[in-house]
């Protein structure tokens, strides 16, 4: 009896710390093919900002957020 509810228990830990791992690299995947702020995202939160962006003001700034992300 004992060892039924051992290795249920073992088995669970084994499924929760799998699931953890699998769901935090799809997680990894899709932030990087899909990042969260896009150079259109960028130049519009900069216009509200009452800033006028330049192109190269924004290929900067996309290029610190994907070293950031790395």
């Amino acid at each position: 009896m004992f060892w039924y509810f051992f290795w249920a228990f073992i088995g669970i830990l084994a499924g929760v710390a799998l699931g953890f791992f699998i769901a935090r690299k799809y997680m990894m995947n899709y932030l990087k093919k899909n990042p969260p702020i896009n150079e259109q995202m960028l130049k519009m939160m900069m216009m509200q900002m009452g800033m006028k962006p330049s192109q190269k003001k924004i290929n900067q700034m996309m290029s610190a957020m994907n070293k950031q992300m790395k």
